[in-house]
């Protein structure tokens, strides 16, 4: 993964000193159905950046673009002033991005520890294939140990995965991502199928990393978006129709009939 390191930088003209993540006109389409629509973004370092809209409103596709995992049609994705517009998935994670996903993936047959574990092996550039190294090395289970530690899962690093209850699944992928230590953390419905115990859990754990980590989130859970993000862009039919701080977006009258007005009347 060298090629990745020794990668020029690109100049982004636009790209200030506070903006770690930028988007232009970012652009996905399926046939006739347009996803994501000329998406200008911009995230600031060290914020909790929210992504709301309605169901369709191409949300994970515009986190899938970012990750890697989706190659836009147009446009263009700025990580630290580099153009990463090209770049695989994994490339993207050895500069710094890690993703979870709306449904949990995790390895049930495994523990709860090896999980960790792989996820640190697999962002060092070794394949899932060397397990066994996985499961003895130190160098690889005390970073796992670490990341179980900072979500709470440190005393159940032995169990299997398929006994953990979802709340607990969920902050395993979670503990997964962090462990390769990323600068952007890419977090979509971390919340999802939740009760309110686990997410009352999941938000004060995240309320811990502002400042430490920059963090997109997509959620459709607004008491979690609202008390963790330092910004919300909101996206309806692929298109970003207002970004600002929690109060600007309750008060703006668009965001109200397009989106939280529907929320509130649910």
């Amino acid at each position: 993964m060298s090629e990745v390191f020794s990668m020029p930088a690109i100049a982004d003209p636009a790209n200030s000193p506070k903006t770690i993540l930028r988007t232009s006109g970012l652009s996905k389409s399926y046939g006739g159905m347009v996803v994501t629509d000329h998406v200008d973004l911009a995230v600031a370092e060290g914020e909790v950046h929210a992504i709301i809209g309605p169901n369709g409103a191409g949300k994970t596709t515009l986190i899938s673009q970012l990750s890697g995992e989706l190659r836009p049609d147009d446009g263009g994705i700025f990580f630290d002033g580099r153009d990463f517009t090209r770049l695989k998935a994994f490339q993207r994670a050895a500069c710094g991005l890690a993703r979870t996903f709306q449904i949990t993936s995790v390895f049930s047959g495994f523990t709860v520890l090896d999980n960790v574990a792989l996820a640190v092996q697999a962002h060092a550039g070794h394949s899932f294939h060397f397990y066994k190294a996985a499961d003895s090395e130190e160098e690889l289970r005390g970073p796992a140990r670490a990341a179980l530690r900072k979500v709470g899962l440190h005393e159940k690093a032995e169990w299997l995965v398929s006994a953990l209850a979802h709340g607990e699944k969920r902050a395993l992928e979670l503990a997964m991502a962090l462990s390769t230590e990323p600068r952007l953390l890419l977090l979509d419905e971390p919340m999802a199928g939740m009760g309110p115990e686990d997410s009352k859990r999941m938000v004060s754990f995240l309320s811990t990393l502002k400042g430490n980590v920059t963090i997109v989130l997509v959620e459709h859970d607004m008491d979690a978006v609202f008390a963790l993000a330092d910004r919300i862009t909101v996206l309806v039919h692929g298109r970003i129709i207002a970004t600002g701080a929690a109060d600007e977006i309750r008060s703006n009258p668009a965001v109200r009939q397009a989106y939280l007005g529907e929320e509130e009347n649910a």
